[in-house]
This record gives structure tokens, C-alpha cells and sequence, in this order.
């Protein structure tokens, strides 16, 4: 019989090896994220909106262009069973043509770019943060081994490199007075570090070679892929489209800021516990009852760390810009909240995707892609008309909708109850109810401190509290998690 109850066991539900895994990428993300928040804080108070906007513009462009990098092989070689060492090398060698062609047709793409958004010093901008794609190509078979293989103690090391390399250079650039493009070359340098690194500690050496059988084999099950891929490329950078083109490069910084921290904090977590799911799905994708249970404690596990984060980052929006970022973004308050509980509504069985792509069926994806792209630009587009914060509002309708119908499907699926779904919920929901309380009190009794010290007073309530709830409630689970990420040396 498979537990429901709140005692739920996660460490027997999550295999040894993926919660390393989560482990591993925790503190890869923690480290990373921690240097970007200070690197966009320093950079904040030395740039201007007009210059995080242009570079915002790149990179929402850069991220569409992504989608076709490798054409979803990596996907592929990462579901792929036996030897792929020749479909690695096929992967590579066409990562190398794609990278190499996609940095040169962002030359001419550039300036009709810079037209569509009223603004032409975006297109030097571009064209140079284009030379990435030709760079990255040459490590990501690399990253894609280690991700295949849940290696992630080692991708921890080009992770890392690329973060402080790009911290690094961008701030020193930008005391410099380089402006704009201390944010660009801090990007290629950041990249350029991590491809060095990746070939270091991994000792696989590609060949230049195409089998055209593999490569068939790859493309059918990448190309399904793809389509999602885009979708979702579409649903995650469809709302900087909109605020840029309607409002300006300076509201688009500013809505760019005031989404940099849900992002930096849980939502681009979540990107790295669902680069886990996949690979740890895919191991068990012959499982089904495996990978019903592993889906549910993974519910519960991500909702651990996704209430607390929405839930300070909607609380103390006000103290953390003024700290984080500085009074000139003081704008970015009221974005912040909304989009603070878009970022929990998003993590709600965010990893679900991994399991259709795990068991063979990204149609699955590419449908519920569509719709939520049928949802999401009407939704944008309505909230445009009341502003930047329109368009947050709608994000947030939007997630809803997407996550309702997503859930009410994965039941069907996994042959789960959306009870028992939300029975995952309970333990970070009773603990975030305490945590509310207990911050917005102390909001209320700092209100005439500094924001910095308000900030650590309100940071130190919510976590305190949070945590001693939720070591209550979840203490023998938590336990088993901890045993399971543990030092046995079979693992």
C-alpha cells in the first residue's frame, strides 16, 4: 500500500543518487544564485535602466534561439539506453555546426530586433552576446554526460566557474565605466570559463563525426522535443516581449528586476531539480509504481522550499529592493508581490514534465505547451493595458490556469488523486501560516529601522519559524532525507 498520510516517508520515495543529485545542485544554485544577487546588486547602483533593458532585450532573444541549439539531442542522449558514446560524438559534432551557425545568423537578425523594440544600440549588444552560442557548443555534450550519468558533484565546477567569472568581470567592467558591456563580456567570459572547466574534470574527448543512423534515431525522439521547447521558450519570455515593446527598455528593466528575484531564488531552482527529474525518471522509466511515488515526494519536497521563499519575497518585497537593489528601483515593489506568487503557483508539480519525457511521451508536453500558450498571450496582453503590473497579473491568471489543468491530467496519468496531491501541500502550508504571522508582525514592529536591519530582523523571524514548524511537523521525513543524501560509499 502506498502512504498518504503526512508521514510520508521522502527519503525512501527519492532514490540515494537523486537526492545527492538535489544536494549537489542545491549548493551549486545557492552558491551560484547568491553570487548573481550580488553581482545584479552592485551592478544595479552603477547602470542604468535604459542599460539593464538593452541587455534584457539580448538576452530574451538569445533564449528563443536556444530552443534550436542541438535540436533536443541532448534530451535525447540523456534518454537514450546502452553505449551512446557514438551518439555523443554525432551530438557534438552537430552541436558545433548549430552553435557556429546560430552565432552568425544572429548578425542579421539583430537589427530588425533593435527596430521591433525602438531601440538601436541593442544591436552590437546582440550580435557579441551571439558569439555564445558558437562557445557553448563546444562543452555541452560534456554538461549533458554529467547530467546523464547525475554526476552532479562535478557540474558543480563549470557551474561555479561561470557564475564568479561572469561576477567578476561584469563588476570590474562596470566600475570601470564600461556600461552595457560589462554585462556582455562578463556573459562570454563566464561562458568561456565554463567550457574550459567542463573539459578538465570530465575526460571524454569528442571526434568530429556524424553516424546518419544515430543521428535519425536522436532527431526523432529530439524533435518531438523541440516543439515544447519552443512553447515553452514562448510562455517563459512572452511577457519581457510585451513589456518591451509597450512600455520601453526602462520599464522593461524594471519588470526584468522585480522578476530576478523569484527567479534567481525558486524558479530557476526548480529548472535544476527538474534537470534532475528527468535523468532520475528516465532510470526508472519501466516503474510506473516508482515513479508515482517518487512524483509525490517530490511534490512535497519542492513545496518545502518553494512556500517559504514566494512567501518572504510577497512579505518583505518593500525592505528587500530598497536593500537588494537600491531607492531608484523602488518601482519594482509592487511587481515583486505578484509575481512572487506567480513563482509558488509555477512550482506546483513543475517536475511533471520530466516523467512524460522520461517514459517516451513529450506529445504530452507539446499539448498542454499549446494550451498554455492559448491562455498566456491573451492574459498578457489584456493585463498590458493596466500597466506593467497588468502584465504580472496576468502571468499569475495565467500559471493558474496552466497548473490546474496540468495537475488534473498528471492524476490521470500517474493514477494519483489531486487529494493526494494536495496532501503534499500540507506540510509547508501549515508551516508557511506560522511564517506569515510571525514576519508580517515583525514587519510591522521594524517599520521604523533602516531597510537593512528590517530586512535581517524579518529575515531571521521567517526562517526561524519557519524551519521550527516545519522540523516539527516533517522531523523523522526529513531525517530519512538526510540518511539518504548521506556517505555511504555504495551510492
Amino acid at each position: 500500500m502506498i502512504p498518504n498520510s503526512d508521514n510520508q516517508d521522502i527519503g525512501l520515495l527519492l532514490p540515494q543518487k537523486v537526492t545527492r543529485g538535489i544536494l549537489w545542485n542545491t549548493l551549486a544554485f545557492g552558491f551560484g544564485k547568491f553570487a548573481v544577487l550580488l553581482t545584479t546588486s552592485v551592478l544595479a547602483r552603477l547602470l542604468t535602466k535604459e542599460e539593464f533593458g538593452q541587455v534584457a532585450i539580448a538576452f530574451v532573444v538569445i533564449s528563443y534561439l536556444s530552443v534550436i541549439k542541438d535540436l533536443g539531442l541532448g534530451v535525447a542522449l540523456i534518454q537514450s539506453r546502452g553505449d551512446v558514446k557514438e551518439a555523443a560524438n554525432t551530438v557534438f559534432t552537430i552541436n558545433i555546426i548549430l552553435g557556429f551557425l546560430i552565432s552568425a545568423i544572429v548578425i542579421p537578425l539583430a537589427p530588425p530586433i533593435a527596430n521591433y523594440f525602438h531601440d538601436p544600440s541593442v544591436v552590437p549588444v546582440l550580435r557579441w552576446l551571439g558569439l555564445s552560442f558558437a562557445i557553448n557548443a563546444f562543452g555541452s555534450v560534456h554538461m549533458i554526460w554529467l547530467l546523464r550519468e547525475l554526476d552532479y558533484r562535478r557540474k558543480f565546477i563549470p557551474d561555479m566557474g561561470n557564475t564568479v567569472v561572469k561576477g567578476i568581470t561584469s563588476i570590474a567592467m562596470a566600475f570601470a565605466g564600461f556600461g552595457v558591456w560589462s554585462l556582455v563580456v562578463g556573459q562570454i567570459a563566464g561562458a568561456l570559463a565554463s567550457v574550459i572547466m567542463v573539459w578538465i574534470i570530465l575526460p571524454w574527448r569528442p571526434q568530429l563525426t556524424i553516424n546518419r543512423k544515430i543521428t535519425g534515431s536522436l532527431m526523432k525522439f529530439g524533435g518531438s522535443i523541440i516543439g515544447g521547447d519552443i512553447l515553452g521558450t514562448i510562455i517563459d519570455n512572452i511577457d519581457y516581449v510585451i513589456v518591451g515593446r509597450v512600455f520601453g527598455v526602462a520599464q522593461l528593466s524594471v519588470y526584468t528586476l522585480a522578476y530576478r528575484l523569484p527567479e534567481m531564488l525558486l524558479i530557476g531552482n526548480l529548472w535544476v531539480l527538474g534537470q534532475i527529474a528527468f535523468p532520475a525518471f528516465s532510470s526508472i522509466q519501466d516503474k510506473p509504481e516508482e515513479m508515482r511515488n517518487g512524483f509525490l515526494g517530490s511534490v512535497r519536497l519542492v513545496e518545502l522550499l518553494a512556500t517559504p521563499i514566494s512567501l518572504g519575497l510577497f512579505i518583505a518585497a518593500d525592505p528587500i529592493v530598497r536593500v537588494v537593489f537600491g531607492d531608484q528601483w523602488l518601482e519594482a515593489i509592487p511587481m515583486l508581490r505578484v509575481l512572487a506568487l506567480f513563482a509558488w503557483v509555477y512550482s506546483l508539480g513543475f517536475h511533471i514534465g520530466g516523467i512524460y519525457k522520461a517514459v517516451g511521451r513529450p506529445d504530452i508536453l507539446l499539448n498542454l505547451s499549446i494550451f498554455s500558450v492559448i491562455i498566456l498571450i491573451p492574459s498578457l496582453l489584456i493585463g498590458s493595458s493596466f500597466g506593467v503590473i497588468g502584465v504580472a497579473w496576468g502571468h499569475l491568471f495565467a500559471v493558474l490556469v496552466r497548473r490546474i489543468v496540468s495537475l488534473s491530467f498528471a492524476t490521470r496519468f500517474l493514477k494519483v488523486t489531486l487529494g493526494e496531491i494536495l496532501s503534499e501541500l500540507k506540510p509547508s502550508l501549515r508551516a508557511g501560516l506560522v511564517m506569515a504571522f510571525t514576519t508580517v508582525a515583525v514587519l510591522y514592529l521594524t517599520a521604523s529601522l533602516s531597510p537593512l536591519v528590517q530586512l535581517i530582523f524579518v529575515m531571521l523571524a521567517g526562517v526561524s519559524s519557519y524551519i521550527g514548524v516545519a522540523w516539527w511537523i516533517e522531523k523523522d521525513n526529513l531525517f530519512h532525507l538526510i540518511r539518504a543524501i548521506g556517505v555511504s560509499k555504495k551510492a
